[in-house]
């Protein structure tokens, strides 16, 4: 079978397009990088598109030459920074519909979510839920999947946010602690929509979903087992108006394009819990979905997972330090001129001692500026890394006394040019 996947080098595509290929199935993947599609999956062709410029029949038509099924993995959790989740997971999935009944593509497979409704009041899950009753409402073989809390060897998502937080010391914080979760695996998922992909499933509307729900504390708490991490001495449940406002503050980074997995939708989702009815997967598979435990146990659990999730945990708190540090930096600079000039007024005339302490604090608010904003990010490490070493070349020349000032200031430059060099090195997308 030819199947197009849109998203499918995320958290659920990507393993999905590798069981297809695997399985003798040619996948052609549909994500907004082409190169990085490349780079993951070299064994499917690509195509690099925006779901948010393909909302029309037609605009479609391209890419569906010689596919016989479609399977939508793609999803936009939240509206941020180039992400719009009405025109990506209704207005774009409408549109690839009508365009499959156009082309004679047969068959759909809708990877969607437990639970949802049009009059929820996450734009998440009601654009979900209208872009698949348009596919039920379609002439197209369908099956719809819905997914619980995937946990998966990759991450990110909600099994990043997991990993991060079973990596804390000594405390063990949790949001929504009692919040009622069944989990799947991801390998669990990629079986559903290979058999749907075949023809088995088709018309059904299935929850992929353990049979045991568990609380938010325990999966987290079995995760840090999973991970070899040593007991907390203390579980904190972050109170309901701590988990809100970090969640709006995660929503205001959301604009700056960082994709955090403790925006305001994830913790409605988690409010209101992760469950679903595992009687029909159990029966079309033949057996039950795997278990949590079981899913841990087939997960890989080495130096490499520990020490990811220990860098996630501290991964924010060096970034906005980077940030802070250049973008303090300037406007000190610029209130404070006189002091800085007179730093460099023994090495260069008057207009050129104004120019470069000004055109030196404008240069730190831009590296600032450009480290906080998430597209921006990689450039804004390496023009630190230059402007660290331009000021620490300058200082030898022009003002070498510096050097041995008792406070060290040109020698507090060092630890900040590492601090760069480890953020650049931690920032790769997913």
């Amino acid at each position: 079978m030819r199947v197009l996947v849109l998203g499918a080098y995320g958290l659920i595509g990507l393993p999905i397009s590798q069981r297809l290929i695997r399985e003798g199935h040619a996948v052609t993947g549909l994500a907004r990088s082409l190169e990085r599609g490349r780079a993951l999956l070299p064994d499917a062709e690509w195509i690099g598109a925006d779901l948010a410029a393909l909302t029309q029949p037609s605009a479609w038509h391209s890419h569906l030459d010689k596919i016989d099924v479609v399977v939508n993995a793609s999803g936009v959790l939240q509206a941020g920074l180039g992400n719009r989740v009405g025109i990506t997971q209704h207005d774009a999935i409408v549109a690839l519909i009508a365009a499959c009944e156009q082309k004679g593509v047969s068959r759909f497979v809708q990877i969607s979510a437990p639970g949802v409704t049009r009059t929820d009041r996450t734009e998440f899950f009601r654009s979900k839920a209208f872009a698949d009753d348009a596919l039920k409402a379609s002439s197209l073989d369908w099956v719809v999947l819905r997914p619980g809390l995937v946990l998966s060897p990759q991450s990110y998502g909600g099994t990043g946010l997991l990993r991060m937080l079973a990596a804390m010391p000594w405390v063990q914080p949790v949001f929504l602690a009692e919040a009622p979760i069944q989990t799947v695996y991801v390998d669990d998922v990629a079986e559903a929509v290979l058999m749907s992909v075949v023809g088995d499933f088709d018309g059904q509307d299935i929850d992929l979903v353990e049979i045991e729900s568990h609380t938010l504390l325990d999966i987290t708490l079995q995760v840090r087992r999973w991970l070899g991490f040593a007991p907390p001495k203390f579980i904190w449940r972050v109170p309901a108006f701590l988990g809100s406002s970090v969640a709006k503050l995660a929503d205001v980074a959301g604009w700056l394009g960082w994709q955090s997995a403790l925006r305001s939708t994830a913790l409605s989702v988690l409010k209101d819990g992760v469950r679903g009815d595992t009687t029909a997967w159990t029966k079309l598979r033949g057996k039950p979905p795997s278990s949590l435990q079981e899913t841990l146990r087939a997960l890989p659990s080495s130096r490499q997972e520990r020490v990811s999730a220990r860098a996630a945990l501290v991964y924010p708190v060096m970034v906005i330090t980077l940030s802070l540090f250049w973008l303090v930096s300037g406007v000190i600079g610029l209130i404070h001129k006189a002091a800085a000039s007179a730093t460099l007024a023994d090495a260069l005339p008057a207009p050129v001692v104004a120019l470069a302490v000004i055109g030196g604090a404008i240069a730190d608010i831009l590296v600032g500026a450009l480290i906080a904003f998430r597209p921006t990010l990689r450039r804004g490490c390496l023009a630190s890394v230059l402007l660290a070493g331009g000021y620490l070349l300058g200082s030898a020349v022009l003002t070498s006394h510096l050097w041995a000032d008792p406070l060290g200031p040109m020698v507090k430059v060092f630890p900040a040019l590492a601090l760069a060099l480890g953020v650049l090195a931690l920032s790769e997308d997913r």
